[in-house]
């Protein structure tokens, strides 16, 4: 297991200089029973929110520059990047500038989630498989954020495809957790961590500068 990951976490490791960042490196394995996700904000060259999702080892990651959403009819654009390590989940302050994704990061929303994919006649798909299928639901029991979403490719993935070249969707579904009236995503600037209370601003002050 622990090879695996580390092939997993290669290109996570491969862009990060760690005697100049404090980002984990991803020595550890699995600590709780349910598999866990994340939301950070990263206030880097563009800010966007960075979801993670635990499969497997490691946190399965998305690129989501509005942030995700409580209601359904706000289709979110959501772009994979490399698997990040599980330390990953409680990483909160500020890259260097010039190191890659120099800038401050909070942890938006923490908590557990329950995979909810199935085939056609309802029989449960692993959740790995339902993500190379590229399509994958699950129910999140966060701080923030709360009941059914789904993870769907609409873009590449394919043999022919170029590497970096999948677009997916982040899509609340109509459950009893969905809002409906105004925006389901916080202003990140004013936005306060799930685990300190703070926002951007106060965590860039507070460890070294970074964007503002």
């Amino acid at each position: 297991m622990t090879g695996e990951r580390d092939d997993r976490l290669r290109d996570y490791r491969g862009k990060r200089h760690f005697d100049a960042t404090e980002e984990p490196r991803g020595d550890a394995g699995r600590t709780g029973a349910a598999p866990c996700f994340v939301v950070q904000i990263h206030q880097a060259r563009r800010m966007h929110f960075d979801f993670r999702l635990e499969v497997d080892g490691v946190l399965k990651s998305w690129a989501v520059p509005r942030g995700p959403s409580e209601n359904p009819r706000e289709k979110r654009l959501a772009v994979p990047t490399e698997d990040h390590p599980l330390e990953y989940r409680t990483f909160e302050g500020v890259i260097a500038q010039g190191e890659y994704g120099g800038g401050t990061v909070i942890v938006w929303d923490q908590g557990t989630y329950r995979p909810l994919s199935h085939d056609r006649w309802g029989a449960p798909v692993p959740f790995e498989q339902s993500l190379e299928d590229g399509h994958a639901t699950f129910w999140l029991d966060g701080a923030k954020l709360h009941g059914e979403f789904a993870l769907t490719r609409f873009k590449g993935g394919g043999e022919s495809d170029a590497p970096g070249e999948e677009i997916w969707l982040l899509i609340k579904a109509r459950d009893g957790r969905a809002t409906h009236d105004g925006p389901g995503t916080p202003d990140p600037y004013r936005a306060r961590s799930a685990r300190t209370g703070r926002t951007l601003h106060q965590v860039a002050a507070e460890e070294g500068g970074g964007p503002s």
